[in-house]
């Protein structure tokens, strides 16, 4: 479970490094890339909170648990995204990343306790997902004047959440829903503020369309994840 748990945060790690490694010109084409990758990002995202942290929410918090924590959440990444773009730095992919993997890895270890192979097939979805994330992160730290050496080693890092979580979810949190609940709901609401006031933003492409269809096909691999786990 440790090392599938790790395998999915590594995608985060693979996705920075194509970034890295990805040289060709700043051309039309590419940029229209880019910026679909960007928009693949934020439609998963948006399939994450949808289907896998506000519906654990509403199922196991009352409605005045559910409102506050999802609105807690949603304040609490809002303050800190004005503190970073006061200090010039922008890495709302990189919170959102964090933000989807952790709740996510929580929930894979709880799964694992009752049913291994509905585990293995959660992970392979959350790698899924972490891939086109971690790509949008890489650029969005390099944008934000890190190092290579700095962005290649955050993503890693953060690959290192996946077993941390996965093994406090298998352990303690497999017995408490709420708990689990708790920080889904708080993740989601942070999730939605940083899909709009920052992902979905550099989706856009001035007189380009086929970009934001990224968001599109994003949100239909979320549902299709929803429909194969039930």
């Amino acid at each position: 479970m440790l090392f599938i748990a790790w395998g999915a945060g590594l995608m985060a790690l693979f996705g920075g490094f194509l970034a890295h490694v990805e040289g060709t010109a700043n051309t039309l084409a590419k940029q229209e890339l880019v910026h679909g990758i960007t928009a693949f990002g934020g439609g998963i995202l948006m399939a994450a909170v949808a289907f896998a942290l506000v519906p654990e929410g509403m199922r196991e918090l009352n409605a005045w648990q559910l409102t506050g924590l999802f609105a807690a959440g949603g304040i609490t990444f809002c303050i800190l995204d004005a503190w970073l773009q006061n200090n010039e730095g922008n890495v709302a992919q990189f919170m959102a990343m964090l933000l989807d993997f952790v709740p996510e890895a929580i929930s894979l270890g709880a799964v694992f306790a009752a049913n291994p192979q509905l585990g293995v097939l959660l992970a392979i979805f959350i790698a899924a997902q972490n891939f086109p994330e971690g790509f949008n992160a890489y650029r969005e730290l390099r944008a934000a004047k890190l190092t290579t050496k700095t962005a290649l080693w955050g993503l890693l890092g953060v690959s290192f959440f996946g077993p941390l979580a996965a093994i406090m979810g298998y352990w303690w949190l497999s017995e408490a829903p709420q708990i689990t609940a708790m920080i889904m709901s708080f993740a989601a609401g942070g999730i939605l503020y940083l899909v709009f006031q920052d992902i979905a933003p550099q989706a856009r492409m001035r007189r380009r369309w086929t970009p934001s269809l990224g968001a599109v096909l994003g949100f239909i691999i979320g549902m299709l994840s929803k429909q194969l786990l039930g």
